[in-house]
């Protein structure tokens, strides 16, 4: 299915991939009314440990209205990762800057997968209040032995560990969540991260932020 983000429509296949290199094909369209010319297109992971792209992407001379060009990207997939693509280019003389959204790809045989990721507080909480970070699992297969770690990136750059979860047999299509809670002690951004484990391969990675700050 074709995405949209003014001037160009966008896809991305394969969805789902196996374990080792592959190649995607990234379908580009020019539904605008200026030519884009010059164009340096890349594909990005968000997750370099699971999916890396190869090269340094491609360079098209020009992108006329109504026009479509297909790239295909080579990369080393290990587990499931979130791609973008961006295009700089110039339309009318002028520089122009375009990124895709983000497009799950799915790499196939993983046992479960790391829904989301809430912090269950509005974006800003006080210093000494606890709050609590849910995460939603969901079984790809029947699943059994993941592990679950909850751990908090500080504002002054110390990790803490909030919670280490041996979670629940899952089917395929159930969902299951976890809590953990942490009490801000500084003021500023946390991250809070949820790693998903499967013995010692890690297969699910979510963040989610917070500002603490003085009542």
């Amino acid at each position: 299915m074709m995405r949209y983000k003014y001037p160009i429509t966008y896809e991305l296949t394969p969805k789902e991939i196996d374990h080792g290199i592959h190649w995607l094909t990234l379908k580009l369209k020019n539904i605008g009314s200026n030519t884009l010319t010059g164009l340096d297109v890349r594909l990005h992971s968000l997750d370099t440990f699971y999916i890396s792209v190869y090269g340094t992407g491609h360079y098209i001379s020009e992108l006329k209205p109504d026009k479509e060009r297909e790239l295909v990207f080579r990369v080393d997939a290990f587990g499931s990762a979130n791609i973008y693509a961006t295009i700089s280019a110039h339309k009318e003389g002028d520089y122009f800057w375009w990124e895709s959204g983000w497009i799950y790809v799915k790499v196939s045989e993983e046992k479960a997968e790391l829904e989301r990721l809430l912090v269950l507080s509005h974006p800003y909480t006080t210093i000494g209040k606890t709050i609590k970070a849910e995460a939603t699992l969901k079984g790809l297969l029947k699943s059994s032995g993941l592990k679950l770690e909850f751990w908090a990136d500080t504002p002054s750059g110390k990790w803490e560990e909030l919670a280490n979860i041996e979670t629940k047999d899952l089917s395929a299509g159930e969902e299951a969540q976890y809590s953990a809670e942490f009490t801000p002690k500084e003021t500023g951004y946390y991250t809070i991260n949820a790693y998903l484990y499967d013995g010692l391969k890690r297969i699910g990675h979510k963040t989610n932020s917070i500002y603490a700050r003085k009542s």
